[in-house]
Parts: C-alpha cells; sequence; structure tokens
C-alpha cells in the first residue's frame, strides 16, 4: 500500500492549485529579485546567488502564457521551489506554497483529453482533492532541450 501514496508540494500560480513530486525539489526560498539577463527567453527573470552558484529563475506565469504582473511576485509573498534535473538546478516563482502532503494514487487522473499536446508535456495529470482540483506537473519537462541550453 505505500507504493500507491505519492509525496507532492501544493502551490498556487495564476490563482489555480499546482503541485509538483516533492523529490524533484531541493528547497523553497523567500522571494528574491532576480538578476536580469540580456539575451534570454522571456519567462526566465534572471539569476540569483543560490550557494554560491549562479541559480537561474523561471517565472511559470510567462512560461504558461498567463497574464502577469512585473513586480507583483514580491507583494504577494512569493516564493522561489528550488527545482533539481540531474546535476542542474533551476527556480521556479510561484505565488504561494500550501503544503506537502502525501495524496493516494487513487485521486490521480490523467490529463484531460482538451488538453493540448504542449500542456500535457507540463501535466502528468490531476490530482482530485476534496475541495478542489490541483494540476499535477512534469516540472521535469518544463524546459525543452534547447530551453536548457540557453539557460545553462
Amino acid at each position: 500500500m505505500e507504493e500507491k501514496e505519492m509525496k507532492i508540494l501544493i502551490f498556487s500560480l495564476n490563482g489555480e492549485h499546482y503541485a509538483t513530486d516533492i523529490r524533484d525539489v531541493e528547497r523553497i526560498l523567500g522571494y528574491v529579485h532576480a538578476t536580469e539577463m540580456p539575451n534570454v527567453p522571456n519567462f526566465v527573470e534572471g539569476v540569483i546567488n543560490y550557494e554560491n552558484k549562479i541559480l537561474p529563475i523561471i517565472n511559470l506565469g510567462k512560461k504558461f502564457n498567463f497574464p502577469t504582473a512585473k513586480g507583483q511576485a514580491e507583494e504577494e509573498g512569493a516564493k522561489i521551489v528550488v527545482i533539481k534535473r540531474d546535476e542542474k538546478k533551476f527556480g521556479i516563482i510561484v505565488d504561494t506554497v500550501y503544503e506537502v502532503s502525501d495524496v493516494s494514487s487513487d485521486l490521480f487522473e490523467e490529463a484531460p483529453p482538451i488538453t493540448t499536446a504542449i500542456s500535457k508535456r507540463y501535466m502528468k495529470g490531476l490530482i482530485k482533492l476534496e475541495d478542489r482540483i490541483v494540476i499535477f506537473l512534469n516540472i521535469k519537462e518544463i524546459l525543452s532541450e534547447d530551453e536548457e541550453d540557453l539557460i545553462f
């Protein structure tokens, strides 16, 4: 029965609930203004100093083409979630971090047919909780190989 449980991090972005596998998360940081870099994709906010290394910061709202206001993150108590992907790490800006939760795989459902092929790449599926539906992200697929080459 233990293998039917998943441990997830639930956070909000653009007013919706999202989650990722906690094993992909290294740390949650308070929001820090990133140093902007020239000639990077528009969803890259910039870089910060993280453990004496340069950490690229991704704005998921821009990556997902959500309408976002510049500077809004600082005012709303946003967080930076540090994602580890093999030896590479990057931060994602989220509006709020809610909780780390154990959920049963019975609550997990595949992405519905209405999602596009591109958005399916980012989604592992949906998690049905008692009071909300949480979009379960495939956080390791947020960046394409070409985007990784530009950023790292």
